[in-house]
């Protein structure tokens, strides 16, 4: 009997290994995007991202938890906009800040802090695109061994970018009327 518990946990030992050297070998950075085009102009697109106020307007996160906290500082809209959120629920909690703020480019430094840790940079290019706007929405950032192992049981292009599409869909709906 002994020997059979052995030969199972050597067993899964060596199928954790081979799991891990597999995950190892997977890229160390990663990147999500989604594009829409929007029937709109930058100028009333940009200040719907770049003022986190507006963002229960459109952003898909913000329906997670009706009950999240939300906190702002910094700068109202802009560079130096502060957005930290805490739930107990889906959206865990973490912090945007805006490092970059033009007519073309939205760039966000994005921390989470709940469920997992994870530092990583989101990023909204504007691009004209016939008589409206392309909005490109990507997040990216380092892939560290825990990402590793998860992307290889979830797709995380498919879920975070089914969250983009839809929140682009809503920034479209918000851009247009």
């Amino acid at each position: 009997m002994k020997k059979i518990f052995t030969r199972i946990a050597v067993g899964l030992l060596l199928a954790l290994a081979a799991l891990l050297i597999f995950a190892s070998t997977r890229p160390d950075t990663f990147r999500v995007e989604r594009s829409l085009i929007i029937a709109s102009t930058p100028e009333k697109i940009v200040p719907l991202i770049s003022n986190f106020h507006h963002w229960t307007a459109w952003s898909p996160y913000e329906k997670l938890d009706p009950a999240m906290k939300r906190t702002f500082s910094g700068d109202s809209a802009g560079v130096g906009a502060v957005y930290e959120w805490a739930s107990n629920s889906h959206a865990g909690a973490g912090r945007m800040e805006i490092l970059e703020a033009a007519p073309s480019l939205i760039k966000i430094k994005l921390d989470f802090l709940k469920p997992f840790e994870g530092h990583n940079t989101a990023e909204f290019l504007l691009q004209p695109e016939g008589s409206g706007t392309k909005v490109t929405w990507a997040v990216y950032g380092p892939s560290p061994l825990l990402s590793k192992v998860m992307g290889i049981f979830f797709d995380m292009d498919h879920l975070i970018g089914k969250d983009f599409e839809s929140g682009l869909l809503s920034l479209k709906s918000v851009s247009e009327s």
